[in-house]
């Protein structure tokens, strides 16, 4: 089997799934994906086929490609992935891209609550380094993940906490932005079926997904600057009712965001 035949073995051109075999025969063969197609002709060997078809088959099975190759691109980082963190999926881009439009200080103070492998932290400071930013997570072994990938890309700005949403911050830290991709799924979801292999901890919150989207936008805003915002990634059918929770807590110039696929998926309020 050569590199070409090897890429159309599952999806369609310009499909995601090729992309994750591009990613996936960058892994084995060590050619960079965007040079695979120049060498479409060589020949995978016995062994490189051999896994690559088992790469294939645990994907079939459910099991996150980064599982399999130890990492996953995000934004312009290439991250470390293992099963005590959540894969950070490309629709999460938009929350960083929304965080970096927004009008800030010029030494903003940033704080990424549940950062998991801190692919939200990590891609904010690398495009902004002189913010100051927190990367939080309760889970040791996932926090120890986030500071490998800050290590691996020279971000030292970024600093880390361990803890429970704000238990893990200092008394007297105010943020300009507080950003989270919390748990937001309804233990009862017909897709936790489809993400089994992910930690659930990462991913299923009380109350229909929205306890700890909630809890956030509640205690906030003693956190936060003047000014200051807060930005949420949420459930394609849960920005009605996330937007209603920021206007309840008294947040102003509220906005939901659509992602790539055109559903909403951040939504941001102000402390004003």
């Amino acid at each position: 089997m050569n590199i070409e035949q090897a890429l159309t073995l599952r999806g369609e051109a310009e499909s995601y799934e090729r992309q994750e075999n591009a990613w996936l025969l960058e892994h084995l063969t060590q050619i960079d994906s965007f040079d695979l197609v120049m060498k479409k002709t060589q020949e995978l060997t016995l062994e490189q086929e051999q896994q690559y078809i088992a790469g294939l088959e645990r994907i079939a099975a459910g099991e996150p490609l980064a599982y399999i190759t130890g990492s996953q691109p995000f934004w312009t980082l290439d991250l470390k992935v293992t099963q005590d963190t959540l894969v950070p999926r490309p629709d999460t881009e938009v929350l960083v891209e929304t965080v970096l439009k927004l009008d800030l200080p010029h030494d903003a103070r940033i704080v990424d609550l549940g950062t998991g492998t801190g692919a939200i932290a990590l891609s904010l400071a690398i495009e902004r380094p002189e913010w100051s930013i927190t990367a939080t997570d309760i889970y040791a072994p996932t926090l120890e993940v986030a500071q490998f990938n800050a290590e691996k890309h020279d971000l030292t700005q970024v600093k880390f906490a361990l803890g429970h949403w704000f238990k893990a911050l200092e008394r007297n830290q105010f943020f300009d932005v507080i950003v989270s991709n919390p748990p937001y799924i309804d233990p009862d979801d017909e897709h936790m079926q489809d993400l089994a292999t992910e930690p659930k901890r990462a991913l299923v919150a009380a109350n229909n997904g929205l306890a700890d989207l909630e809890f956030i936008i509640q205690n906030g805003k003693k956190w936060l600057t003047a000014n200051g915002w807060i930005a949420l990634e949420h459930g394609y059918n849960q920005a009605g009712v996330v937007y209603q929770l920021f206007k309840k807590y008294g947040y102003t110039e509220i906005q939901t965001i659509k992602d790539y696929g055109g559903n909403n998926r951040v939504t941001i309020g102000c402390s004003m």
